[in-house]
């Protein structure tokens, strides 16, 4: 994974290709939404991740519109909120979002929450939304081994991508494994676990070793690893530090000290505890 560059790509099960890199967008407000989008993409981003939760559906599609990038350039990714699962309630949700964005499809739709009771119908709404034009890929988000069987028992299409927390101390080989033998790309949100393990002594260490920062150390490793990473960032020197990572690779006795750092630390919500 040494020729890896900000343009990398990986192909899905779906006939798409996903930049590696992207910018998430959770928690960003409206405005500093859409300069962190546009710095995003002065800098070379071309995969941006939002969802209709986060609010800021509109002002990331104003930026994309205003950057002046083609729109076949970018890989557009947003989600389906619990609030709306249900066969006929994402088919109307997947029209929002799509009016807020100011585009007429999205590269990537995925179900924000294995939701109990719901997610079955939600998948066989964006099978019907991928196979009208509106999504080009489809997938999903927060899913564990069990959901994911159950997807597969009863659907059309394999889902092209599981978004899921995923970092150096949560580390849940047997879904990648799982997920490489299906087919379905992971990719990792919360690469930087929240902060809340940036300055563990052991990222310090391996910083100073290649002059790099601890973050860029993290988003390292997943590149690396094969995962397609979305560090979040509403700060602009953050967004351009966290593409700097492809002028170094670690090396394969650094990879593999870091494969072992996993502590299941969790940062966010727990899908495991869902049936």
């Amino acid at each position: 994974m040494s020729e890896l560059k900000i343009t990398s790509t990986i192909a899905t099960n779906q006939s798409i290709s996903v930049p590696l890199l992207g910018l998430g967008v959770w928690k960003s407000r409206p405005k500093e939404c859409y300069e962190a989008v546009k710095v995003a993409l002065e800098s070379g981003y071309r995969h941006i991740d939002t969802a209709a939760i986060y609010g800021n559906e509109a002002d990331v599609g104003k930026a994309i519109g205003d950057s002046g990038i083609p729109r076949s350039e970018i890989f557009l990714v947003t989600k389906l909120w619990n609030a709306d699962q249900g066969f006929d309630e994402a088919q109307k949700a997947i029209d929002v979002s799509l009016n807020k964005l100011g585009t007429d499809y999205v590269d990537m739709y995925l179900i924000h929450f294995p939701v109990s009771g719901k997610r079955k119908d939600s998948w066989k709404a964006l099978e019907k939304i991928q196979k009208e034009g509106k999504a080009k890929s489809i997938g999903v988000s927060n899913f564990m081994i069990p959901h994911l069987e159950e997807l597969l028992q009863d659907s059309q299409i394999v889902p092209a991508m599981n978004q899921v927390e995923y970092h150096p101390f949560l580390q849940d080989l047997p879904l990648k494994e799982y997920c490489e033998k299906n087919g379905i790309l992971l990719e990792a949100y919360s690469p930087l676990a929240h902060g809340q393990k940036l300055e563990d002594e052991r990222v310090t260490r391996l910083a100073k070793n290649y002059n790099k920062t601890n973050a860029q150390i993290l988003i390292r490793w997943s590149l690396q690893s094969g995962n397609v990473v979305i560090p979040k960032s509403k700060n602009p020197n953050r967004i351009k530090e966290n593409a700097d990572v492809y002028d170094f690779s670690l090396t394969p006795e650094d990879m593999k000290e870091i494969n072992h750092w996993n502590e299941n630390f969790r940062t966010c919500w727990d899908p495991t505890t869902v049936v």
